[in-house]
């Protein structure tokens, strides 16, 4: 009977990989440039071992499609803390990647202490790729009333502006420095970890499996380095007045096409971008970088004015809140991708009539995978294609097609990428490009401001 091992990509990729050939698992292709997330394993050839995103794989091995995963203790944590009778089990800490998540704060703020923060009046805000530790938390804290933003990342710079606090992972005090954050209090400190669904550890043989990642372990001296975040000092954060335009920036690959094309309508960004807290030469302009998954929900919660992110991100948000009032303002026509529906190559469908006949063949409800759960929702609704269930993914979503699901709703430039991982385009569901994006709700005072960016930028794209 074959055993299914799910591995991370990421911060964990590189010690796992060495963990598993000191344990000589012989596993082709897996390191920090992976091209195939299905692994071949020399040493045990009913092994099937899949590369998915961190946060995917407890997930994963919860719901029984894999009996082993290697992921960090935090994103264990994050499940258990919704879902505490899941069927996974922590089978034996691996004694690497150690960080620590901690309940963060601005310099700035007045409170400085969990019993301080309950005592205030309002609501606190949480900013957290980790929104279940962090409700969790609060609960435990018995603050009265408190609301949890739930981000794709970069959580660390939202306090003071946009929210109270962030839950974060850390490592250094250095790190809280240059967000100007201090430390509020530890929610929680681990490492990766080996972990099992509780019936396969039941009713599958896996000894043999862990008895080899135990080897790997003995094989080396590395022992886990501590992780102490101590509070810091440093220069206080400027404080924006009500008339202050906020101005979100993408990370990841469209953070230079974006700064280049502020640059040719004399919109200069300064500083270093790893603090996410750039400067500018508009007067009257703050900027931070975010995720761009997260940008229309924080333009809708008026946390910021105006942001640089993609119109399938847009779409995916107006799905989800057709009353909302984030609007696109301008079409930057940067990053062009096409967003597409994705079978693997074995399966014979061509088109959506053969994806909404092989449907209702099937015996069991029709997988849709996707980081768009809403364009993906819209999508299998609008062509009748059911019974089915929407699987969401955080990244690595190549993975889940065929075995775990049986389409996927993806974003592709070229489709060399998808034609690599043995997948296959069988419908277009839009294009997609940067867009600025804002409020049709312009906060009094602001407008003035915001129409000179929009004007500067509007230039620049229809000169070309």
């Amino acid at each position: 009977m074959a055993v299914k091992l799910a591995l991370p990509k990421g911060r964990l990729l590189d010690e796992t990989s060495a963990l598993l050939r000191r344990a000589d698992f012989g596993l082709s292709g897996y390191s920090k440039q992976v091209r195939f997330y299905h692994l071949k394993c020399r040493r045990f050839p009913n092994l099937l071992a899949r590369v998915f995103h961190e946060r995917d794989i407890p997930i994963q091995v919860a719901v029984g499609n894999y009996d082993l995963g290697i992921c960090g203790l935090d994103w264990v944590e994050e499940l258990l803390a919704k879902y505490p009778t899941s069927a996974v089990v922590k089978v034996k800490d691996l004694s690497y990647g150690q960080a620590a998540l901690y309940i963060t704060a601005s310099r700035l703020s007045g409170a400085a202490t969990v019993r301080e923060l309950g005592l205030k009046s309002g609501i606190i805000r949480i900013a957290s790729e980790y929104p279940n530790l962090a409700e969790s938390f609060a609960l435990k804290s018995r603050w009265r009333r408190f609301s949890v933003f739930p981000l794709w990342g970069a959580a660390e710079v939202y306090p003071p502006e946009s929210a109270d606090l962030a839950l974060i992972p850390v490592k250094t005090g250095e790190e809280l420095s240059s967000y100007g954050l201090v430390k509020v209090s530890k929610v929680l400190e681990g490492g990766a970890f080996l972990i099992a669904n509780a019936a396969s550890q039941a009713g599958k043989d896996l000894a043999g499996v862990v008895a080899s990642i135990d080897d790997g372990l003995l094989a080396t001296e590395k022992t886990a380095p501590s992780v102490e975040v101590v509070e810091v000092g440093g220069d206080t954060l400027a404080e924006a007045g009500d008339d202050t335009v906020w101005l979100a920036l993408p990370d990841g690959h469209q953070q230079s096409p974006t700064l280049s094309l502020l640059s040719r309508a004399n919109i200069q960004v300064n500083d270093n971008l790893v603090n996410r807290r750039p400067t500018t030469n508009l007067d009257g302009v703050k900027i931070k970088i975010i995720r761009p998954q997260d940008m229309p929900l924080q333009v809708a919660n008026g946390n910021f004015d105006l942001a640089v992110t993609g119109r399938d991100w847009l779409r995916e948000h107006r799905y989800q809140f057709p009353s909302s009032p984030v609007k696109e303002l301008l079409d930057l026509k940067l990053g062009k991708v096409k967003i597409v529906a994705v079978v693997s190559k074995d399966l014979a469908v061509a088109d959506v009539d053969g994806l909404r006949q092989f449907s209702y063949e099937s015996d069991v409800p029709f997988r849709v995978a996707s980081e768009y759960v809403n364009i993906a929702d819209k999508y299998a609704r609008d062509n009748h294609l059911g019974p089915y269930r929407v699987i969401p993914t955080w990244g690595a979503s190549e993975a889940f097609v065929p075995e775990d699901a049986d389409l996927l709703i993806e974003n592709t430039q070229t489709g060399r990428t998808i034609a690599r991982h043995n997948l296959k385009i069988v419908d277009k569901l839009f294009e997609s490009t940067a867009c600025l994006i804002g409020s049709a709700h312009c906060v009094k005072g602001k407008g003035k401001r915001i129409e000179s960016i929009i004007t500067a930028l509007k230039a620049v794209v229809e000169g070309g």
